[in-house]
């Protein structure tokens, strides 16, 4: 797998192409690649920009000093019912007598190995300073038994799993509007027990779904509301009061999914990801081969070009030229302070909405005397942010719980923090500890900007020398001493915990980026915005694209589906061959 993808730090004043990519995360280098590979243009007439020094925007992966595997930044994982991503990192069937015998789409091979998330049984749950092993809900569940919490929950609500009161809600909100309970009663199920609820509807079905339903509780301020205007912590509220509210905020792991965002939007991505029995894989090379392995492919092609540390300022129409090319873009080069222009006739901005906010918004695309839509639409998604922390020790300590992979979860401003692997040789082992997704943002934001940083610590395999190449990533030693506060406060007196060796630390709210995913505002018809965006002005040839707009926020395969159908509608492209005909790409 080669991750010495050539990028281009320098200028070419005047050029003239095509098609202008800004952005070199995935849909923007999904572009490049299928534009090129299905000879729609020639490489040199299809160009990327961006004005990081490195590919695939929000992945990130990273090795360690003293470790020989890689740890994850940014995005992770991803689910084996996601086509494009996994087709691209799997290859696709020779046939369907023969699943297992795979035919390559990329040049590059990428190893899916699987994404383990841990034994319930081991995992730790602490909550309101009491704690659990994440199966003690099932196990009083077996025993005819409520497990009792320190949460006042309805007596009807008592005795319920974080993910169970999820489904439980949302069966019941299903239901109770006729159309849907007539329509999709054999996709609805009620088990046996009174905590079993199973949903068997595609993705197809919930965008049926979406637009329609309606909350059908008489009691209720909401009542006869449509459920996509209704944001889900209100409904969540409604329906099982406050404390229950706070109950699944807490013990769900992430406080993303559950602030006010679309409920209708909510509800598939809280019963599971869109189909049943899927599993996490990630790729053994690091999860930002999948970025690097696109990018390869296009490079490959003559005159191929990723100009990197180049920062769109803004793009016209007036100094274009007038004949041959559409618009005229301005870029800053970082290396030199330097503005170069380059000329275009289409343009795909291949950006989250910080990075669109970031652009000169007086010219005559985002102007909101001119184009007032384009500006609300953007603003149709809430930014959230997320730190990532990756802390290197000496050796496991959490094999002393008998854990050996996944995440456990707590109401501490840590949230959740994933074991993620030991090298073989050395015994350094890395933990991330992952957190500031909304609420405990201002709690962490206030220790990294303290001056003083970790100090790195010589470990096995791991030099002070090789160490110290990492000093502008580490951490605030303020914010490793609480998180280690709170990570001994989370395992128990029973376990000792050494400090980590090294940290490396990612806030993903820093420009351009300004999130590190993305969620659907309440109110939103999301099923008019998404096709919206991929060309919000019908005589321009400006196209927006990305995770932040699509139907699956946080997952790379959003960015993928944006790209695939504006290709499609836009460009006037065929489906690939490796992409099956039936697969659904949303909106």
């Amino acid at each position: 797998m080669n991750k010495n993808t050539p990028l281009n730090p320098g200028m070419h004043p005047d050029l003239k192409i095509e098609v202008a990519i800004i952005g070199a995360g995935t849909s923007g280098l999904y572009t490049a690649y299928r534009l090129v590979t299905d000879k729609k243009y020639t490489a040199d007439q299809v160009q990327i920009f961006d004005m990081n020094n490195k590919l695939g925007g929000r992945l990130e992966s990273v090795v360690m000093p003293g470790m020989n595997f890689w740890g994850e930044l940014g995005g992770m994982r991803y689910l084996t019912s996601q086509e494009i991503v996994t087709t691209l990192i799997e290859g696709y069937p020779l046939s369907e007598a023969d699943p297992d015998k795979r035919i390559p789409v990329l040049k590059d091979k990428m190893t899916p190995v699987p994404f383990p998330m841990g034994d319930p049984t081991k995992l730790l749950m602490y909550l309101r300073k009491e704690r659990f092993k994440q199966d003690a809900w099932d196990v009083a569940q077996k025993e005819g038994k409520k497990l009792e919490t320190r949460y006042y929950l309805n007596d009807d609500d008592d005795g319920f799993s974080s993910d169970q009161l999820f489904n439980k809600i949302i069966y019941d909100v299903l239901m109770a509007d006729p159309w849907v309970a007539k329509k999709y009663a054999d996709k609805i199920i009620k088990g046996n027990s009174v905590y079993d609820y199973s949903f068997k509807l595609t993705s197809k079905d919930w965008d049926d779904i979406k637009p329609k339903l309606v909350y059908n509780f008489p009691n209720s301020p909401y009542d006869q509301r449509k459920v996509n205007d209704l944001g889900f912590w209100n409904l969540i509220k409604d329906q099982i009061s406050q404390e229950g509210y706070e109950f699944v905020a807490n013990a769900g792991g992430y406080y993303s999914n559950t602030i006010n965002w679309n409920s209708a939007e909510a509800f598939p991505y809280m019963v599971g990801d869109f189909s049943a029995g899927t599993i996490y894989k990630t790729i053994e090379e690091g999860y930002d081969s999948i970025a690097y392995a696109v990018a390869n492919s296009y490079m490959e092609h003559d005159g191929a070009c990723i100009w990197s540390e180049n920062k769109l300022l803004t793009f016209t129409k007036e100094h274009a030229l007038k004949n041959t090319h559409k618009y005229q873009l301005t870029f800053l080069n970082l290396k030199t302070n330097t503005t170069w222009n380059v000329y275009a006739n289409k343009l795909i901005l291949a950006m989250p909405r910080k990075s669109l906010e970031l652009l000169d918004q007086n010219n005559f695309f985002f102007d909101i005397n001119e184009n007032s839509v384009i500006n609300k639409n953007i603003r149709s998604v809430i930014m959230e942010p997320a730190f990532k922390i990756l802390m290197g020790f000496q050796y496991p300590w959490w094999k002393e719980l008998k854990i050996d992979s996944g995440h456990s979860i707590t109401d501490l401003p840590m949230r959740q923090c994933y074991y993620f692997g030991t090298d073989p040789e050395t015994n350094n082992s890395m933990l991330l500890g992952s957190y500031g997704d909304m609420e405990t943002e201002t709690f962490w934001k206030a220790l990294t900007d303290d001056k003083l940083l970790f100090e790195v610590k010589p470990a096995k395999s791991a030099s002070l020398k090789e160490l110290h190449q990492l000093d502008d990533v580490q951490a605030t030693q303020l914010m490793v001493d609480e998180l280690m506060n709170q990570l001994r406060e989370l395992h128990g007196p029973d376990i000792t915990i050494p400090d980590p060796y090294v940290t490396y630390f990612k806030d993903w709210t820093d420009e351009p980026f300004g999130a590190g995913y993305h969620a659907w505002k309440a109110g939103y018809s999301v099923e008019n915005v998404m096709p919206y965006m991929r060309k919000p002005v019908a005589d321009e040839q400006i196209h927006i694209i990305g995770e932040a707009y699509s139907d699956q926020q946080g997952w790379v395969e959003g960015a993928f589906c944006e790209a695939e159908k504006m290709l499609q509608e836009h460009f006037g492209m065929h489906r690939p061959i490796w992409l099956s005909p039936d697969y659904y790409l949303g909106w």
